[in-house]
């Protein structure tokens, strides 16, 4: 199953913004080199060998080295610090590249199918392969899903989507390399048939792929916000926080591979406004150390208001849960950190 989001790992990763940069950098030129030497051999050999499949595989790979220049230039804005127009920094840059990735994926699997298509219609004019096809399918494969897995490390140790989707792009190529060399197999053993047949698979699967990625890219970009699971954690932390009594209204939306919250804090009513900001400024600090949010706009609500609890019931220790509803009467809204 595709996974370009992380949500078995709720806490932040232990490299820097800097140090992302630098490893999706190095494993994207790694691509860029294996995807020029894939698409060379097998666009000459597709033709050499009048194998349709390969010259559809050898396409795929030309769109694999497209999106990794995309994800360079992605890679590179957004790391840029933030700024008057971009207060919260350049991260959807990543977003952006992986919705690129997604229209062109979408854009190599259509024209596929076109071809493969139009191969089908003509059965008679499709020729016998040469076997030399069969083993550039059969390298193109192996290296395939050895820059799959690679680059799904390395995207994985430092949490970027946008590596996740430009690895799942790779093991695209390397099940398409997988079907093109069983269709050349049939084309060899008295199918010709098969040869188109397996490029119409192929550009299926990439046709698929491409959507999947730009959808999701797409709810990203319009604020989507994180799984359950990764709210639950922060929720958490903010629970933990020494002076928070509740916590509600937690939202969260995607910037990038990072997050931004929004959070009601309850605080005992009889403290100052001082020192409610003071306990808001550590909870924030404790999210973003150990989650990877960029920032936390805190709310502050009076928690358990004197003038609000029943006299009969005033001197009763209280042993009931927070409040999670709306606060009444009056709130205070704590600054940022920092500000």
């Amino acid at each position: 199953m595709i996974q370009n989001d992380f949500s078995d790992d709720t806490e932040e990763s232990p490299f820097s913004a800097a140090e992302r940069s630098a490893a999706a950098s190095r494993s994207t030129w790694v691509s860029v080199g294996v995807n020029l030497v894939l698409t060379t051999a097998q666009i000459i050999a597709g033709v050499l060998t009048k194998s349709q499949g390969l010259i559809a595989d050898g396409i795929h790979s030309l769109s694999d080295l497209v999106a990794d220049f995309v994800v360079l230039f992605a890679n590179h804005h957004s790391q840029k610090d933030a700024d008057e127009d971009h207060p919260y920094g350049h991260q959807r840059f990543e977003t952006a590249a992986s919705l690129v990735l997604g229209l062109l994926l979408l854009a190599v699997g259509l024209g596929m199918l076109w071809s493969a298509v139009a191969k089908l219609q003509t059965p008679e004019a499709i020729a016998t392969v040469h076997i030399a096809a069969l083993w550039v399918a059969a390298g193109a494969l192996v290296a395939k899903e050895l820059l799959f897995r690679y680059m799904l490390a390395v995207a994985k140790r430092v949490k970027s989507s946008m590596l996740v989707a430009n690895a799942w792009h790779a093991r695209s190529d390397a099940a398409s390399s997988l079907v093109v060399g069983v269709g050349i197999i049939g084309n060899l053993a008295g199918y010709p048939i098969l040869d188109p047949i397996a490029a119409a698979i192929v550009g299926f699967m990439v046709t698929k792929m491409g959507w999947s990625f730009g959808w999701d890219a797409m709810h990203d970009l319009m604020d989507r916000a994180v799984d359950d699971a990764e709210v639950r954690a922060i929720r958490q932390t903010l629970l933990d926080t020494p002076g928070i009594s509740g916590v509600h209204d937690v939202r969260t939306r995607k910037m990038g591979d990072m997050i931004v919250v929004d959070a009601h804090l309850e605080v005992l009513a009889t403290l100052t406004v001082e020192q409610g900001h003071d306990i808001a400024v550590v909870a924030r600090q404790r999210v973003m150390e150990r989650h990877r949010v960029i920032n936390l706009m805190t709310h502050i609500d009076p928690y358990k208001r004197p003038d609000l609890v029943d006299p009969a019931q005033h001197s009763e220790p209280d042993t009931g849960p927070p409040r999670h509803g709306p606060c009444p009467g009056r709130c205070a809204t704590s600054r940022p950190a920092g500000r």
